[in-house]
Order: C-alpha cells, then structure tokens, then sequence
C-alpha cells in the first residue's frame, strides 16, 4: 500500500498539466480520475495507463505489460498498461499519453451518456424498462420529459395494480438516485399523489 501510496504523488506531480488528479479504491487499487473521469489505475506500486483506440497499438508495440486481477480466484485482464520506468523518465511522453488516455476516457463516458438505456438509470430492471418501452417511453430523455407520474400512470394503463414503489423507483432513477435515498418531502408529495391518482383511473399527473 506505501509502494502504491508513493506513486499516486508521483503521478500527480508528473500529471498535474491533465487538472486536478483524484484518487480512490477500486479493483483492489487505487483509480486516478480528473473530473470524476477515470484514466489511470496504481496497483501494488504501478502505475497503468487506460488504454483507448488511439494509444492502444502504441501501447503494444511498446510490449508494456497489460494489468490483471482476480476475480473470485479468476485471473481478468484490464484494459490498462504499466508505465515502466524507461517511460517516466521521458515525462513529456507520459503527459502527452494520459492526456490522450483521459480525452478517450471522456468520450467514452459521453458515448455511454448519450446511449444508455433505461436499465441503466437507478432502481431500473430490464423488467421495468420493457414495461416502459411497451408503455411509449423508450428513452431515458422521453423518461425525463414525462416525468414519474405521467409513465407511472402509462404503466398503470396494463397493471392496475401498480404499487407506490414503482413511482418511487421512477422519480429516483430521474433524479439519479435509489430510491431509498429520495428525500421525504418528496416521498410524502409523491404519496399524496398516489394516494388520489389511485383511485382515479383517468387522474391525469400534475
């Protein structure tokens, strides 16, 4: 752990041009992120690059070793590569590959954004969403633009027996959240709500 203590500060000393530099526990490491977006691993003192399309056959080329972990006794590979020491010493290199590595890394997560499913939001099954996709809402914008008592009343047209939970696990996967973790303001608002649309069949949502 001191080993990979050590190099996270020498990451950020030598990365610090890429912005802000975060560090936090992950796969049994420590993940390097500049605004939330992950571009770099440290495992057991090394440091390792994310590799993307454009860097990924210099990586190879250069034979640097790819990283692995164990997952429940299974050895994995990542797609992540060792900085070995011959590329610490050419800093400029090193900065103008994880720049590369990072600029991959934030455009894969806007493709991820711009293409998620409905599963993808909290609180969403693969169950949930084929009932919203039967319902009309098929997007996660269409979702957001109808807002969790509007689908929960389309589903509702197929179930009338629709629990309050479904409502919640809507309103949390808008706002981002479990639905555990609604504020109970919101709760409260929504179980008014519920507790008048219920009841009306052709309630129509505020």
């Amino acid at each position: 752990m001191r080993d990979s203590k050590r190099k996270i500060e020498r990451a950020k000393q030598y990365l610090n041009a890429l912005g802000e530099i975060n560090s936090r526990s992950q796969f049994g490491g420590y993940s390097l992120s500049v605004e939330k977006v992950v571009f770099a691993l440290v495992a057991e003192g090394e440091l390792y690059l994310r590799a993307c399309e454009q860097v990924k056959p210099y990586f190879i080329q250069r034979q640097m070793a790819m990283l692995h972990f164990n997952k429940r006794g299974i050895p994995v590979e990542m797609d992540y590569y060792r900085v070995d020491e011959t590329l610490w010493q050419q800093p400029e290199q090193l900065i103008a590959l994880s720049r590369l590595c990072l600029a991959g890394a934030q455009r894969q997560r806007r493709h991820h954004q711009n293409n998620r499913r409905l599963k993808d939001l909290p609180n969403l099954s693969m169950r949930l969403e084929l009932q919203l996709r039967r319902a009309g809402i098929e997007t996660v914008d269409k979702l957001k633009e109808q807002g969790a008592r509007a689908c929960w009343l389309r589903l509702r047209e197929s179930n009338k027996n629709l629990s309050i939970n479904v409502l919640f696990a809507l309103e949390g996967a808008i706002l981002g959240r479990h639905q555990q973790a609604l504020p109970e303001s919101v709760k409260d608002e929504l179980r008014r709500w519920y507790n008048t649309a219920a009841t009306q069949p052709s309630q129509l949502a505020d």
